[in-house]
Parts: C-alpha cells; structure tokens; sequence
C-alpha cells in the first residue's frame, strides 16, 4: 500500500472501536490461553512496558512496519522478534513516553518523528511477568535506524502487504520458556517466525485495519 494512501487511514483507524482479546487469543498458544483465563494479572504485581507498531514510508512511497529480532540473552525473550520498545522508568510522565522513550533507545528514531495514533488492547505476558501497553504510531518520512547494540540483533522491516496477506499466518512447533513441543500459530514476516505476545498484538491491529481496507 502507497504511504499516501495509508496516512488517509489514520482519522478512520483513530475512530474504530478495538477488536480486543479475542483477536489475541487467535495468536495464543494453548498453554498461554489457559494461563491467562485462570490467573488475576493485579494479584501478579506486573511490571508496565510499552510498545509501538509503527508504520512508515521505504524509499518507494510504499508503507512498512518496523519490527526488531532482539539479541540472544538469558532472558525468556531471548532471540524473539518483537516491537521496538521497553519497560517503565521511574522518569516516565506516562506510558506513551516510555513507548516513545524506548523506541528511541532500541532503534534510534526520535519521538518528535512518530505520532501515537492509537492506543491498542493491553496484554499481559506470564512468564516475564510483563503487562504491555501497544500503541500503534506512524512516522511520515523514511527513517533511518540505529540500534542498541546491546539488545536489537537486527531491524526487520516488513510490508504492510505482506503483514496484512493471510498466508503470512501458519503454525510452528516450537519449544519455549514454559513448554516443550507445543504447536503455536505464528506470522511468518521477512522469513522470521513471529509469535507469542508479538503475534497476539500484531493480530489486533491487523484485525483493525481489515475493517478498513
């Protein structure tokens, strides 16, 4: 899709009511899906994060969202791809700030270039024991990154028309922090399997846009 054509979204997208957590539990594994009905998230004291989707133009007009592969580390999302962002400090006036704030640190892109647009579903995430804040935003010129050499591996930029195709979705079995062997519905963007709470938030926003193109 034309980033001009995109952009003439955004009063729309701004508007439309979210799909929610049924749109997440499509992209749930199981074993996610029974951990999230029967525990209560307050009751786990969750640290705060938050995250951007975020949409923008390559070098021909066209729209992409930035997704990052985070370095291999002792963590359980080690070597995962995810959205550009991070956890709340203590400095943060809000949790657009930390979104912002954060996707500056991973990727180098200044605040004063991306706009929230859209504050998605939150989703809390069990075995880091994160609730998470998505937004989507949009940034209107070609970006250039740098990243945290530290914790992004790699920038993965995707086309909106190869997020939004269906044939992007399919299972993996894969062997995670929690469980062994277990089959789990996943995007496959830029050759990268993308899924867990990524693929649960990725799934509302294109659930968004699917009303709308």
């Amino acid at each position: 899709m034309k980033f001009a054509d995109f952009y003439d979204l955004v009063p729309k997208i701004k508007n439309l009511p979210l799909p929610g957590q049924e749109s997440h539990y499509k992209m749930a594994p199981l074993t996610r899906m029974e951990t999230l009905d029967t525990i209560n998230i307050e009751d786990k004291n969750p640290r705060r994060a938050g995250v951007v989707s975020l949409f923008y133009p390559d070098d021909a007009l066209k729209t992409r969202l930035l997704l990052i592969l985070r370095k291999t580390y002792n963590g359980v999302h080690s070597n995962q791809v995810g959205f550009p962002g991070g956890k709340v400090e203590l400095s943060d006036k809000n949790i657009e700030e930390t979104a912002l704030r954060e996707t500056w640190e991973e990727v180098g892109v200044s605040p004063n270039k991306i706009e929230l647009i859209k504050r998605m579903s939150e989703i809390y995430i069990p075995p880091s024991n994160f609730l998470v804040q998505p937004f989507v935003g949009i940034s209107t010129e070609k970006l250039e990154f740098t990243l945290q050499e530290d914790e992004v591996e790699e920038i993965i930029e995707v086309s909106f028309s190869d997020f939004m195709n269906d044939k992007a979705l399919f299972e993996e079995n894969l062997t995670t922090s929690y469980a062994k062997n277990i089959n789990v519905p996943a995007f496959k963007l830029n050759n990268y399997t993308v899924w867990g709470a990524t693929a649960m938030m990725l799934n509302e926003v294109k659930e968004m846009f699917k009303k709308l193109i």
